[in-house]
């Protein structure tokens, strides 16, 4: 998208008149804010009790419920990379947003409709179909919202820098609010009150969220589609597969070992007879030297990746099978009040109050005495220990079901899984609370990048000054 002063918006993609002072800044920033705790709040609402509803509502068995529940938790994770892709290559940032926040909207409005009007025997079709429709609006939600945010603070003066760190950290408190409100208060509405009321509360909530983030469109910093980084990758496999038969010479000191196995990708770099007599750089044939070691960085980070998975397993107990085992245990507080199954979830948003300020303000101060590093651990540290307290929370949980079992054995309970075992719910707390810190350690590995990058960290491939490999320039 071309600006109107003829700028390139490849190298400055946000115009003159969006850099003035008049747009972006808290001013816009605010905005977003509201969108982004509008939807936390409808996703923890509809979420974390979505396990309830399946098998109380649509009378599922637990296995086949907690298997639904994690397919569209998976779908949901996985398509917001095709929304980035779509942002990126097409849309830019704001259309994005605006777009999916639409059809998160509507999602909602349909679920509501679903579960207030619609009769039974067709209810779960619909329920699903509604489901996934959201899913569609959290592809383009999730990877553009706080990069759009970060995007209304400028680098280049340490008033927006100071701002921007200000900002995410009320942007953090926000989402925290946003899930905890949900989590108290929706999920109580919902099993006490009504589900149609639950669900008109969550979407009542988006749509007024959407109304706000309209509101400040003329104080927004806008950029358009970028071009996706997912082109870039592609470029250097390319060009190396074009070159494969070609030979690469090293140079005798230059610390590359002619081994690795990566090395195959610097045939991406090669200049042939047919490189050499174009006049401008084919980007599928020639590729500049930063962009392959980019792609070889990202490699690299699968086995790292791969090793992440099963954090997210453990992850997707929580408002599942955990959810369940506490809807079997004495929940009461007092004679007259008690606690929905799935609001003890709250437990992991008390966790992030409590140990946010005793990670930043204790631990990692110590840790920087000892270590050396500004930020008192590495990356990989922080990623092993989340690992560790996986395996911790794991190992607790099973401790805390055994004991269950053993209770309802005792009581010949066995044979009556609905059937309320003598055991305070208060018991899963241990385990719960393990859940946060491990979250914070992965929260914290993005927070060390440059929050427009958060979505892509690696994938942000940029061209080198070269002219060797930028001849097109």
């Amino acid at each position: 998208m071309a600006s109107s002063d003829n700028e390139d918006p490849e190298k400055n993609p946000i115009s003159r008149e969006e850099r003035s002072d008049s747009r972006g800044g808290w001013s816009a920033a605010i905005f977003i804010i509201f969108v982004e705790v509008a939807e936390r709040f409808a996703y923890f609402g509809m979420a974390g009790n979505l396990i309830t509803y399946l098998t109380n509502e649509l009378h599922e068995p637990i296995p086949i419920a907690v298997k639904n529940v994690n397919t569209w938790v998976g779908v949901s994770s996985l398509l917001p990379i095709l929304g980035a892709f779509i942002a990126d290559a097409f849309l830019g940032r704001f259309n994005t947003i605006l777009v999916s926040s639409t059809i998160y909207l509507l999602a909602m409005m349909l679920l509501t409709i679903t579960v207030a009007v619609i009769p039974l025997h067709y209810q779960e079709a619909i329920f699903f179909v509604a489901l996934y429709i959201l899913s569609i609006g959290l592809a383009g939600h999730k990877p553009c919202v706080q990069n759009f945010a970060a995007d209304q603070f400028r680098e280049d003066t340490p008033r927006d820098k100071k701002a921007k760190s200000s900002f995410f950290n009320w942007w953090f408190l926000g989402i925290v609010i946003g899930a905890s409100v949900a989590i108290l208060v929706v999920i109580y509405v919902q099993d006490y009150v009504g589900w149609a009321a639950g669900f008109g509360t969550l979407t009542g909530a988006m749509a007024v969220a959407l109304v706000l983030f309209l509101f400040g469109y003329k104080k927004y910093r806008r950029q358009g589609p970028l071009g996706s980084p997912f082109t870039s990758v592609a470029q250097v496999f390319v060009a190396a597969a074009r070159k494969w038969r070609r030979c690469l010479w090293r140079q005798r000191g230059s610390g590359a070992s002619m081994e690795h196995p990566l090395v195959c990708l610097d045939k991406a770099m090669i200049v042939d007879d047919h490189d050499a007599s174009c006049m401008t750089r084919n980007p599928w044939r020639l590729c500049s030297q930063n962009q392959v070691e980019q792609v070889k960085l990202i490699l690299r980070l699968i086995p790292e990746w791969m090793c992440c998975l099963m954090f997210a397993v453990v992850q997707s107990f929580f408002q599942t099978t955990f959810t369940k085992q506490g809807s079997t245990m004495v929940r009461s507080i007092g004679s007259n009040f008690m606690l929905p199954e799935a609001s003890l979830q709250i437990f992991v948003s008390l966790t992030v109050i409590v140990v946010v300020p005793i990670y930043d303000r204790v631990f990692v101060p110590t840790a920087r005495k000892f270590t050396g590093q500004s930020s008192g651990i590495t990356i990989l540290q922080r990623i092993g220990i989340g690992l560790y307290l996986s395996i911790i929370t794991i190992v607790v949980s099973g401790l805390v079901e055994a004991k269950r079992v053993s209770i309802a054995r005792e009581h010949n309970l066995l044979d009556n899984p609905k059937t309320i075992v003598p055991m305070r719910v208060w018991w899963l707390i241990p385990h719960l609370k393990q859940k946060e810190p491990r979250s914070r350690q992965s929260r914290l590995n993005l927070d060390d990048q440059d929050p427009k990058l958060v979505a892509w960290p690696i994938l942000q491939i940029t061209e080198t000054s070269d002219p060797k490999f930028n001849r097109d320039n």
